[in-house]
């Protein structure tokens, strides 16, 4: 007998397929937030340039746990290096920015003025991150190059503020309004943008630590171009699907930006303003967004319209990011490797969070046992200096020295002829303000190895402060 099905029955199926495989995907990522700690969570993903699946899990904020939902703004972080060079790649369209002309021949830039090496510094190298500036320049410091322009690949937030200076010029306006005009507006993102708005506040996730502790907000009153996007997924979704579609620019500018122009090595390629990798699913574009409190990540694939979108309000985003890119995309990609992230996944991760549940029970068994008892637990080489050490970091820039302090303790103990720890121990100290402490150990660390070139540094730093506060 010939079965036939109507057409409005094979919709239905289809439909019921597909609420089944969205629910699961709901469980999976439900459970990973709680794995992982992470307080709240945006994903979206698109299927033939469509939004297919846009989901908001968690609360925006622990202190008053409102619920997240698909409103819900995050800090986008480095994902707004994209966004800029959509809006240069227009610019280049209209003749207006050469890529392979000096940003000095556009503007004035006192912050590289001193280094004559600068001045041969091109859009490309900063879409591309081989303009030879640094991330970031030392806190307080001068702005100096760390490889000769257009040579070495070196990941550079700072070149992209330069690149936003020569744009601003250009255009004789700031750039949240060039971005506003040519992307925001016109791709519908009605929640997005480069400055803070006031409608923000009712809707912002607000950044966590790794312990779960809000961070007070950042307010950027003027944009930066490496980093101040804030947005949803949904809204960045919209913007990859016009990349992925090449629409608003030339064929030239978009082949120029799914091109290789720089090699980071381990199989990550740059084109312009976006990584290039290869998955099971073909050649795909990607970036990630890491600010305190927040971690993104995209990627999508040119001329298939397929992609992914992935937000926290979390320190500890990316702890989960090997299972989030598997869950939401169903293939592995090689950029999560070369980020090289901790995950959450790990014996040595596991370890760490065992102690810090150790160190928040004042009533519950010391950390000495707790670590003993983890070593009987684990694999030997899930313990090793580095992971007491990593624990200590995150629970320093967390705000919290004193329980920093204790696990660099604990480490010294375990390796009492490492400098290493003595060397964080030191820094520890020093934020918590007790000064002869952190010398006493910047000197273990520097008699235990005397190639370390910081610890002597800071030996004289905390010598000169002692000698002028007594």
């Amino acid at each position: 007998m010939q079965i036939r099905f109507s057409s409005l029955l094979i919709v239905a199926i289809l439909a019921a397929t597909t609420s089944v495989q969205a629910q699961n995907r709901d469980a999976e990522l439900l459970s990973l937030m709680a794995e992982a700690d992470i307080p709240g969570l945006g994903v979206a993903v698109l299927e033939d340039g469509e939004l297919s699946y846009v989901r908001t899990f968690g609360v925006r904020s622990t202190a008053t746990n409102p619920a997240a939902d698909t409103s819900s703004v995050f800090e986008a972080a480095s994902l707004t290096k994209p966004i800029v060079a959509y809006v240069a790649m227009q610019l280049v369209d209209e003749g207006l920015l050469n890529l392979d002309r000096p940003l000095s021949d556009y503007v004035t830039y006192p912050d590289v003025a001193h280094s004559s090496r600068a001045s041969g510094i091109t859009a490309r190298m900063v879409l591309s991150h081989t303009s030879g500036l640094p991330n970031w320049r030392p806190s307080g410091g001068r702005l100096d190059l760390a490889n000769a322009p257009g040579q070495t690949f070196s990941y550079s937030g700072e070149g992209f503020l330069y690149l936003q200076r020569a744009i601003e010029a250009l255009m004789s306006r700031p750039l949240h309004a060039a971005a506003e005009d040519r992307v925001f507006i016109p791709m519908g993102m009605t929640s997005s943008a480069l400055i803070w708005k006031e409608e923000f506040g009712a809707v912002i996730a607000v950044g966590h630590s790794s312990t779960g502790s809000p961070f007070d907000k950042f307010i950027p009153t003027e944009a930066n171009a490496a980093y101040s996007l804030h947005t949803t997924p949904a809204d960045y979704a919209r913007f990859l699907a016009h990349v992925l579609a090449g629409t608003g620019l030339s064929t030239e500018s978009v082949s120029e930006m799914n091109a290789l122009q720089a090699d980071a090595e381990e199989g990550i390629g740059w084109g312009l303003g976006w990584g290039l990798e290869r998955t099971s699913r073909g050649q795909a574009l990607w970036h990630w967004g890491d600010n305190r409190g927040y971690k993104a990540f995209v990627a999508g694939y040119p001329g298939q319209g397929r992609g992914f979108v992935v937000m926290t309000n979390s320190d500890n985003g990316m702890l989960a990011l090997h299972r989030l890119v598997e869950i939401l995309d169903d293939t592995q990609h090689p950029a999560v490797t070369w980020l090289d992230y901790e995950r959450f996944d790990t014996p040595a991760f596991q370890a760490g969070r065992a102690l810090q549940a150790a160190l928040a029970d004042s009533t519950g068994p010391s950390l000495r046992t707790v670590y003993s008892d983890l070593k009987k637990r684990f694999a030997r080489d899930a313990f090793n200096e580095d992971t007491l050490n990593d624990l200590g970091y995150r629970l320093l820039r967390a705000g919290e020295a004193q329980s920093a302090i204790a696990i660099f303790e604990l480490n010294v103990s375990e390796y009492p002829n490492a400098a290493n720890p003595y060397d964080s121990l030191g820094e520890a100290y020093m934020l918590a303000g007790e000064l002869d402490k952190a010398l006493l150990n910047y000197r273990v660390s520097v008699e235990l190895d005397p190639e370390n070139t910081n610890g002597k540094a800071m030996i004289a730093r905390l010598e000169a402060q002692l000698a002028g506060s007594r």
